[in-house]
């Protein structure tokens, strides 16, 4: 009666981060940018500028995700001589 259970619960994370990661590998669901996202980023920030971020996307009534995505496309533009 006092063991744990060794199923997992809704919310748990698996112990092998790569495998984690690695398992996005499902379609995106927004298919309007010309390539798929093919790659996760991960950074770390203060807890105060992830909730400035989050009230800032959330002003512009768009989600973190397409908001870090636009300002790293306009930081970054392609370069023309740089495959894409």
């Amino acid at each position: 009666m006092s063991e744990r259970s060794t199923k997992r619960g809704f919310a748990s994370r698996p112990g092998d981060a790569e495998s984690w990661i690695k398992a996005s590998d499902t379609s995106p669901r927004r298919t309007d940018d010309a390539d798929a996202f093919t790659a996760r980023l991960t950074i770390d920030v203060t807890p105060a500028l992830r909730g400035r971020i989050k009230v800032a996307a959330f002003q512009r009534g768009v989600t973190v995700a397409d908001m870090l995505r636009e300002l790293l496309a306009r930081e970054f533009p392609t370069d023309t001589g740089e495959p894409s």
